[in-house]
C-alpha cells in the first residue's frame, strides 16, 4: 500500500484516483501510524513552500518523512512536494526544507527571461539519469504537465534525474537512493504519468 500524506496541501483526490486506476492500493492520511505502515509514501503539494513546510512541522510529519527516507522506504515528492525535499527555498524569504536532496529552490525568473511565469502546461522530458527506476516505462520526449513558478537547483548533478526545456534546463525530476521527486504532476500527465506512478509503485513490492 502507498500512503499519500495529507497535511493540508496537495491534489490528493486525483492522485489517489490515479493510483487506484492502475491497480495500486493507496490511502490518503495524515495519521503517522498509517503512513509509517505503508510500503511507499507520496508527498504531494501545491501552494507556497513556507506554508507547506510549516504545516508539515506542526504535525511532526517532517520528522516522520525523514525517518522513513532513512529507513529506505520509497518516497516520491510531487510538485511542491518535490521542492520540500531540498535543503531550502527562497520563495518569499528563506525557508528550511527536508534536506533529502542537496540544493535550493529558486525563482524561475532568476533563470529565464521572456517566457511566462508560472511555467504552466505540457513539456517534454529529457531524462538525464536513464537508470532512474521511476522512468522504467518513460522515454525521452514524453510529455508531462507542469505548473510552477519556482524550480529546484541540485547541488549534486547526480541527483538530477530529468529536465525540461523552458528557456533553460528546468529540473523536472530528482533522485537520490530511495528518494524521488517530480516537479511535474504525474496524476495530470495522462498515460505517461500513470506509467511513472506504476514504476514507483513497483519499488514498494
Amino acid at each position: 500500500m502507498i500512503a499519500i500524506i495529507d497535511y493540508g496541501v496537495g491534489n490528493l483526490f486525483s492522485l489517489d484516483c490515479s493510483l487506484k486506476r492502475i491497480g495500486v492500493r493507496s490511502v490518503v492520511s495524515g495519521d503517522k501510524d498509517v503512513i509509517g505502515r505503508a510500503d511507499g509514501v507520496i508527498l504531494p503539494g501545491v501552494g507556497a513552500f513556507g506554508d507547506a513546510a510549516d504545516k508539515l512541522r506542526e504535525s511532526n510529519l517532517d520528522i516522520l518523512v525523514k525517518q522513513l527516507a532513512a529507513q529506505g522506504k520509497p518516497l516520491l515528492g510531487i510538485c511542491l512536494g518535490m521542492q520540500l525535499l531540498f535543503d531550502k527555498s527562497y520563495e518569499y524569504g528563506e525557508h528550511e526544507g527536508l534536506g533529502l536532496i542537496g540544493g535550493a529552490v529558486e525563482p524561475l525568473s532568476k533563470h529565464i527571461t521572456g517566457l511566462k511565469i508560472p511555467h504552466m502546461g505540457w513539456n517534454s522530458l529529457e531524462i538525464t539519469r536513464r537508470d532512474c527506476p521511476i522512468f522504467k516505462y518513460t522515454d525521452d520526449g514524453d510529455y508531462v504537465y507542469f505548473v510552477h513558478s519556482y524550480c529546484g537547483v541540485c547541488k549534486n548533478t547526480a541527483d538530477l534525474a530529468a529536465v525540461a526545456d523552458y528557456g533553460t534546463k528546468v529540473t523536472a525530476a530528482v533522485w537520490s537512493g530511495n528518494v524521488f521527486g517530480t516537479q511535474f504532476h504525474p496524476e495530470k500527465s495522462g498515460d505517461v504519468g500513470l506509467k511513472i506512478l506504476k514504476a514507483f509503485a513497483e519499488l514498494t513490492r
